[in-house]
């Protein structure tokens, strides 16, 4: 089957079978183009406990499909490509984190939502990049908490915080691959231009942003801002609805470090494909599978953090 034949199918399986898809801003186009919802981290968990959908399918990463399974255990979660993981939440090994928990007793656990469900097990609330100052200053200022995995959004919030948070040593792969130079580079080439860029970038990315904030907050700047010209250093999938939502305007994709690359993209997003998804809705596979007891654990956070959310107006 060709690109239109398989979107026409997913249509047909998706009204028959009473399934929602939900892809996150960094999947492929066309993936992003048939998706029911298209959000971030936050936004997916959200819509995911609100839907009464019988099966939803989860474009993006596992520990999303995982997310989503948590809050609706009672629910069939399908992933396209169950081999779709994640660099930072592979950063975070459950049982090593355990450990560095144990050897710091008397610490509130923070987890940023890219992690497994058994981290998210071990965790006192999770946060997304959306959310994590506005939770974490809910914390009394002399709170001893331990924040993982991604060092580089931790050491952001420390910054805007004030907090001396202790940082489990995680990040991404993509988020770590950015130039200083390439960057500085374009902003020879569009002098006008605001760089945007995402908390999971190092120090030295931050420190050149007009605007540091998550997918949704970068999306929503990119629109309320009345440059025409904007360098994105985060995953290039953003820059489809930043165009879709303003014509008028150009978006540079930052690009990494290697020489080869124009802009800078996650394999593990791009697994998902358009005839992975067909299979995954016509054949009810891969399935997102958590055992009770942890799904009962994991979901606390998760509840915490959406509540929290809810409360301060996120």
């Amino acid at each position: 089957m060709n690109s239109s034949d398989f979107i026409e199918e997913i249509r047909r399986l998706k009204k028959e079978k009473n399934a929602v898809i939900m892809a996150h801003y960094y999947q492929a186009t066309e993936i992003q183009e048939i998706a029911d919802f298209v959000g971030d981290s936050l936004a997916l968990a959200q819509w995911a406990a609100k839907t009464d959908a019988d099966i939803i399918v989860i474009c993006g990463v596992h520990f999303m499909g995982e997310t989503a399974k948590i809050l609706s255990p009672n629910k069939k979660v399908l992933v396209p490509d169950a081999s779709a993981g994640c660099s930072l939440a592979d950063s975070c090994p459950a049982d090593e984190f355990e450990k560095f928990i144990k050897d710091h007793p008397g610490y509130k656990v923070i987890s940023y939502v890219n992690t497994t469900a058994a981290v998210k097990a071990l965790t006192d609330v999770v946060v997304t990049s959306t959310n994590a100052k506005q939770i974490v200053e809910t914390f009394d200022k002399d709170e001893k908490i331990i924040f993982g995995p991604d060092r580089n959004l931790g050491n952001y919030i420390n910054s805007v915080t004030g907090r001396n948070m202790l940082l489990w040593n995680g990040a991404c792969h993509v988020h770590e691959k950015f130039s200083v130079e390439k960057i500085k580079s374009l902003k020879k080439i569009y002098p006008n231009a605001k760089v945007l860029v995402h908390p999971e970038c190092k120090k030295n990315i931050v420190e050149l942003a007009d605007k540091v904030g998550s997918t949704a907050a970068l999306l929503k700047y990119a629109t309320n801002n009345d440059c025409k010209e904007f360098i994105v250093a985060t995953e290039s999938g953003i820059l489809f609805e930043m165009q879709k939502a303003n014509a008028d305007k150009v978006f540079i994709p930052a690009p990494p470090e290697d020489d080869t690359c124009a802009c800078n993209v996650c394999d593990f997003m791009r697994q998902n494909t358009l005839e992975k998804l067909y299979n995954c809705l016509k054949n009810e596979t891969p399935e997102i599978l958590i055992d009770e007891k942890l799904q009962k654990q994991a979901v606390k956070p998760i509840k915490k953090m959406l509540e929290i959310s809810e409360k301060l107006g996120l």
